[in-house]
């Protein structure tokens, strides 16, 4: 052992995976101290990786159990932009290969914007098929959050490729002829609504910083068309943009203020 130095050490530690390896039982007999930074920190990357191993396999239940009933296209359905005051509802519809592993996956919400991106990629490059279902400012004032939601979800699974055999859709229930299963906090108990959940935040965002271009004195790039206090400050200096929900509160509120 002591032959080796701690750089190819360092190298071989990062090709094993299992903690029976004979190779780890040298390290520890190994009295360098830099040989036992290396094992200690290898010990707690694995730990770190089987919590994530735990976690995706957990929320794979709801995927495994209809598998076993043969189903092959499962489609994860998620929405993301109910409560801003400007800019559009996104919907996603997601389906994974039955081997797909993407670990950190999680609720986009719990997520950083660096992790949200990488699983974007990394979703986009492995799923079966994504669908996405945009509905502006407008239709939502003309039909409300909650249709202008459905309609959204609706959009999303119609961009499939393939038809889904059924859908696993976070607290709500789609107007649509497909089985499907409503699950509450699905985009932290599903890894297909959870990758959905992660597509159309994504895809939101990135929307709402083209529009910040188009509406710079607005902040649209920091707060996403949420009601934060730099974004109602602007809309009482600037006024209501084509962006903006005019039937939620504080935007009618100022237009009924302005007349």
């Amino acid at each position: 052992m002591s032959h080796l130095t701690i750089k190819e050490i360092e190298q071989r530690l990062s090709t094993i995976r299992e903690v029976e390896d004979m190779f780890l039982k040298e390290c520890e007999q190994d009295t360098r101290k830099g040989v036992q930074t290396l094992l200690q920190r290898w010990k707690k990357k694995m730990t770190a990786e089987k919590a994530l191993e735990q976690q995706y396999k957990e929320m794979t239940q709801y995927e495994q159990v209809l598998y076993k009933k043969g189903l092959t296209y499962i489609a994860g359905v998620d929405e993301v932009g109910r409560g801003p005051l400007a800019g559009p509802v996104v919907a996603a519809a997601v389906i994974l290969p039955q081997d797909a592993y993407l670990p950190g996956l999680n609720d986009s919400k719990k997520l950083s914007e660096q992790k949200r991106e990488e699983l974007f990629q990394q979703i986009n490059a492995c799923a079966i098929s994504i669908g996405i279902g945009i509905i502006p400012a407008n239709v939502i004032d003309d039909v409300n959050i909650y249709q202008a939601t459905k309609q959204a979800m609706k959009k999303a699974i119609f961009g499939l490729s393939v038809k889904p055999d059924h859908l696993l859709v976070d607290a709500m229930e789609i107007p649509i002829d497909i089985p499907q299963t409503s699950i509450i906090k699905g985009d932290a108990n599903s890894v297909s609504i959870a990758a959905s959940s992660i597509i159309a935040k994504v895809t939101r965002d990135r929307l709402m910083v083209r529009l910040s271009h188009d509406y710079p004195q607005y902040g649209f790039e920091k707060h996403m068309g949420y009601g934060t206090a730099h974004h109602l400050e602007a809309l009482k200096k600037n006024g209501v943009t084509s962006e903006h929900r005019r039937s939620f509160a504080p935007v009618r509120e100022l237009i009924e203020g302005e007349r």
